[in-house]
Order: C-alpha cells, then sequence, then structure tokens
C-alpha cells in the first residue's frame, strides 16, 4: 500500500514541476513531508541552489520561519511547490503562515 502511495504522489510531482519553475526574481518554494516534520525550501531552478530553507514538526513555525529567511534575502514572491501533496492539513498550514510572514504566492 506504501508503494501505491509513493509512485501516485510522485506522478502528481511530476505534473507540478512540469509547470513550475523558480527563477532568483520568484524562486520555487518546495514541501517536503516525512513521518516526524515538514521541511520546506526557497529553490532557484535556473542555477539549481537553495536560497533558503527551514525544518521542524510544526509547520506553521516553518512556513513563519521559511518567510523570516527570505525577507532577510528581499524575497518576497515565490511559486507555491506543494510537492504532489495534497493542499491541506500541514501543507496548507504551511502555506498559509508563509504568507501571513509576508510572501506572496
Amino acid at each position: 500500500m506504501a508503494l501505491v502511495k509513493q509512485s501516485a504522489r510522485d506522478r502528481k510531482r511530476k505534473k507540478i514541476r512540469a509547470k513550475i519553475h523558480g527563477s532568483s526574481e520568484r524562486p520555487r518554494l518546495s514541501v517536503f513531508k516525512s513521518n516526524t516534520a515538514i521541511y520546506a525550501q526557497l529553490i532557484d531552478d535556473a542555477k539549481g541552489a537553495t536560497l533558503a530553507g527551514a525544518s521542524g514538526s510544526d509547520a506553521k513555525k516553518v512556513g513563519a520561519e521559511l518567510a523570516k529567511l527570505a525577507g532577510t534575502k528581499s524575497i518576497k514572491k515565490v511559486v507555491f511547490d506543494r510537492g504532489g501533496y495534497i493542499y491541506t492539513g500541514k501543507v496548507r498550514s504551511l502555506a498559509e503562515s508563509a504568507r501571513e510572514g509576508g510572501l506572496e504566492f
């Protein structure tokens, strides 16, 4: 069962990544969830570089921390990459707290 869910998420992730690209002006906010934590990164796909990252078990804190790090690097606008996950629960709370922190997407 876990393999079926993983392959379904991989297919969704590939479809999303075909349409979403981050740049230095508007980096991609990528989300990954594990059983214990949630990870978020700001990625410049043109350079292949990670600009900022945050992780933790509380999605709201991770979103706020990432928005704060983006503010120090003068990043206001991002492209949201949910990573194949459904936009609910931890993914949604991370996105909302990042918006409250000043990121626009």
